[in-house]
């Protein structure tokens, strides 16, 4: 495409808010700008402008649609999700997107499910055996459904004897729920367990049987903090 065929340029505003409607995961500013940079490079002329944009720029620019969709009213919201941001749908009309989508349907957490990842993700982190001292019952075929579905990570090992796994939420149980922070959470301060995991009585747990390795690797590839790093890098050597 010519940039000459182009008669009016958009505003920040309408980038961002093409920039949410496209992506199929929340955005990060810096996201959003490497996507202004690459657009500006490639195409040169008018819109070499839009690679000189600043972060402070592209949060003014989401402040504006933010309060465009408010006062337009249209079912959209920009949120504040895991720490980036995404277009969805008013929470008031959530009823009438779920009965287009059926999307009671898809990703159904058991009671089961619900109970262990609520015990998770307020005693986070925490020990299997933890969370089976709390529901009374085993949990293995839980915490390995819940993992499938990436909502619980694997963190690291326990210093107690035998170093047990300690379990966590991932970055898609944050999007999956919409809330930014774990400490969002209803409630968090007071659920949070009064005493670290060393020093509860119970002192050993035995590993979750022949599949930890899985679990590892698992919770791994669930993990975004490496690919967040290198994009920030890459901004930073187009801007050199």
């Amino acid at each position: 495409m010519s940039e000459s065929t182009v008669d009016v340029l958009p505003e920040l505003k309408q980038i961002v808010g093409a920039l949410l409607f496209a992506a199929k995961e929340p955005l990060t500013v810096k996201r959003m700008r490497k996507a202004m940079i690459e657009t500006g490079n490639g195409f040169g002329g008018p819109y070499e402008q839009y690679a000189k944009a600043t972060d402070q720029q592209i949060e003014g620019a989401i402040e504006q649609l933010t309060e465009d969709l408010e006062k337009a009213k249209v079912g959209l919201e920009v949120a504040l999700v895991a720490g980036a941001y995404r277009l969805q749908n008013d929470s008031t009309c959530g009823p009438f997107v779920r009965a287009l989508l059926e999307k009671n349907q898809t990703m159904r957490l058991s009671k089961p499910a619900l109970e262990t990842l609520a015990i998770v993700a307020y005693r986070q982190p925490c020990l299997r055996s933890e969370i089976e001292e709390v529901r009374g019952v085993s949990v293995d075929a839980v915490l390995r459904k819940l993992i499938d579905m990436q909502l619980v990570r694997v963190v690291k090992r326990s210093e107690l004897p035998g170093r047990p796994w300690l379990f966590g939420t991932t970055q898609k149980f944050l999007e999956h729920f919409g809330i930014n922070d774990i400490n969002d959470l209803p409630g968090s301060q007071e659920l949070k367990r009064a005493m670290p995991v060393e020093e509860k009585k119970k002192e050993t747990t035995d590993d979750l049987p022949e599949i930890e390795d899985e679990l590892k690797e698992k919770s791994e590839a669930a993990d975004t903090d490496a690919s967040m790093a290198a994009l920030d890098e890459e901004i930073q050597k187009e801007e050199t």
